[in-house]
């Protein structure tokens, strides 16, 4: 995934026991757990003249993780992989050492029409020892994801461990990423269900905290691990999000994540030397920034 013009500065504000701000990262909160970057995308359309067409576009130090809840995407990397990612399936590229990849919309919507998009791409920093590991791709179909109901409350663990579940995507620190959609208003607690830092994302709806309401668009993160006490509105849409921070910090340009600036530094030499492996059948190329 490129993240070219999408980290945007959001406004951030601090309402008692949460952090109040849009996406990650913003300027109080830089990571969630692992979770160093986070891009809501859509809902738009794809249509003529409007396709979705990142070209290649490198990777170091991180995995991502693709989630749709409309549309359709191509995904294309240097190992060879050609998948398509769909509605509630997850796709899990882990970058180590260096990947390059692209995603495009698919061929067979190509056609004229005109097509939905909405989702959300998700960057997971690599822990400090694998952040040299052989790359790697993912497929986890929507239907071997954990569903289960609680108190008019639809989950599925997207991945990581929570809610007593474990996801069959092959995660490498400890972190948690789950989908919630409610029916009716009530009480939303994660006492005990979820283990470390917890970020919010309201997709659709509304939660209630601390006496203030957040509306869609909008991402809290809880003060304290472990927990956090809020109201979840009716008919409404949320992703948690988080786990385990890392003792070390991390750094980010461009596509790239690394534990120490001469990494970086090092990604964007080889990148601008074309010295990536690149994608097979494909012969764009996405230059440094700046």
């Amino acid at each position: 995934m490129s993240n070219i013009g999408l980290i945007i500065e959001e406004r951030s504000r601090d309402i008692g026991d949460f952090l109040v701000g849009r996406l990650i990262p913003f300027r109080k909160k830089r990571m969630v757990g692992p979770f160093i970057f986070i891009d809501h995308m859509g809902p738009s359309v794809i249509k003529p003249s409007h396709y979705m067409d990142i070209g290649q576009h490198p990777h170091i130090g991180l995995s991502t993780l693709t989630w749709l809840f409309e549309g359709e995407i191509l995904h294309r990397d240097t190992l060879g992989t050609v998948q398509k990612v769909t509605p509630g399936a997850v796709g899990w590229m882990t970058a180590g050492r260096g990947i390059v990849h692209t995603e495009r919309t698919p061929p067979e919507q190509r056609d004229g029409g005109e097509y939905p998009i909405h989702g959300f791409q998700i960057w997971v920093a690599l822990p400090r020892d694998l952040e040299e590991m052989e790359p790697e791709f993912f497929h986890t179909p929507a239907g071997d994801l954990p569903v289960w109901s609680e108190d008019g409350v639809t989950f599925t663990l997207v991945a990581g461990k929570g809610y007593g579940r474990e996801s069959p995507v092959p995660v490498y620190s400890d972190l948690f990423m789950v989908q919630a959609r409610s029916t009716k208003k009530g009480v939303f607690d994660t006492d005990g269900k979820l283990s470390g830092e917890i970020g919010i994302c309201v997709v659709e709806g509304y939660i209630e905290a601390c006496g203030e309401r957040v509306e869609q668009g909008n991402m809290l993160v809880s003060k304290e691990q472990d927990t956090c006490h809020l109201m979840i509105g009716e008919n409404t849409h949320l992703l948690l999000f988080g786990g385990q921070p890392f003792e070390e910090e991390r750094f980010i340009y461009w596509n790239f994540v690394a534990s120490d600036r001469e990494r970086l530094e090092a990604a964007k030499q080889r990148w601008a030397d074309r010295k990536f492996k690149m994608v097979p059948g494909e012969t764009g190329y996405v230059p440094l920034p700046g």
